[in-house]
């Protein structure tokens, strides 16, 4: 019998011990209920009707009733933080993101990820992990898959650097690989349900849309959503984790309240069929005050009944910016933008 002793807790994975098609498997897996639905209602002022009615959800062929797409995606971004992220310093964008198809309370939600690239950073302190993950139900049917990369400390500054490399990603989802949900019909929209009458061609390309509300962040609520997401990452929730003493709002819990302010102008943008590319350009703490903006980016039929998809820019921005600019003049981004989120969102006709 050995007397070393060995520590039966996880410290989490730090930068150099990460390898290139390094492939994890993350534990544990997730059943999602109705609970999860009704949680994420009572932290996001969220109002689209389809995850929030299941009589309007059949009335467009979803039956069973789905819950938000978000919802998928931060029970699999969840499953992935032990093993990829517990020390990040932050994470940094997404890439490539896909919904298969909508998920039903019941399902049960298991993530694996691939590592595509490494990089270390020039301080020789950290370093950028490039992931690839992958979230499938209890019948191993792809739910979601997205790419993400995360700059996480390395444990001993005299490991060497990995040769780098950088993954090649697509900077929009093309509208021909978007995955339409089985049966997705908007030919009979309930425009009044909806609560708005703007429909695909009421929308154009470069056209802004100011969704005026505003949602002070608190604390509680925030680690509240950590928590349902089982998002182990340590500058969440334990201010020893960050030099300032202050635990930073994850970057899922900006993506979820833009979401949902941005009801107020696209409240028919019921589904999101893919996420582009998203990147969190500032911190976030309890306190802040988030409100946001969304640019019409680009447009495209479908093959569903009646639905065709918006390709949009959401903007979460620390006080509310009236002007709506995303880049000062030195290109880089404005003073109290949060969050910059690509996604294509399926609407009616």
């Amino acid at each position: 019998m050995s007397t070393a002793a060995q520590s039966k807790t996880n410290p989490g994975n730090f930068f150099e011990d990460f390898t290139l098609g390094q492939v994890i498997r993350h534990a544990t897996p997730r059943t999602v209920t109705e609970g999860d639905r009704a949680v994420y209602g009572s932290i996001y002022p969220t109002r689209f009707a389809v995850p929030s009615s299941a009589v309007f959800a059949a009335s467009v062929g979803l039956d069973p009733h789905p819950v938000e797409d978000l919802i998928a995606f931060h029970i699999a971004f969840g499953k992935t933080v032990p093993d990829i992220s517990l020390n990040a310093v932050a994470n940094l964008g997404y890439a490539e993101c896909r919904f298969h198809r909508p998920v039903l309370p019941g399902d049960t939600l298991s993530t694996t990820s691939e590592v595509i690239g490494l990089k270390q950073n020039s301080n020789g302190k950290s370093g950028v992990v490039y992931v690839r993950s992958t979230a499938v139900n209890q019948r191993e049917e792809v739910a979601l898959e997205w790419a993400r990369w995360v700059m996480v400390h390395k444990r001993d500054l005299d490991a060497p650097a990995p040769e780098a490399v950088v993954p090649e990603l697509a900077s929009v989802v093309a509208p021909g690989d978007l995955v339409l949900p089985d049966g997705l019909d908007f030919s009979e929209y309930d425009f009044g349900a909806a609560g708005e009458s703007h429909r695909f061609d009421d929308y154009v390309v470069g056209e802004k849309i100011d969704h005026v509300d505003g949602v002070t962040l608190t604390e509680s609520e925030h680690q509240q959503a950590t928590r349902l997401w089982q998002n182990t990452a340590k500058v969440h929730f334990n201010t020893e984790a960050r030099p300032d003493g202050r635990n930073l709002v994850y970057g899922g819990h900006i993506i979820s309240m833009a979401r949902a302010l941005s009801f107020n102008g696209l409240a028919n943008a019921q589904l999101i069929a893919a996420i582009n590319a998203g990147a969190h350009t500032a911190p976030a703490f309890a306190g802040d005050t988030v409100y946001a903006w969304s640019e019409v980016l680009d447009k495209a039929e479908t093959s569903a009944p009646g639905v065709g998809a918006l390709r949009l820019r959401l903007v979460a921005t620390k006080g509310r910016d009236e002007s709506m600019t995303l880049r000062g003049e030195d290109g880089k981004y404005a003073p109290g933008v949060l969050l910059d989120l690509d996604y294509w969102a399926l609407v009616p006709r």
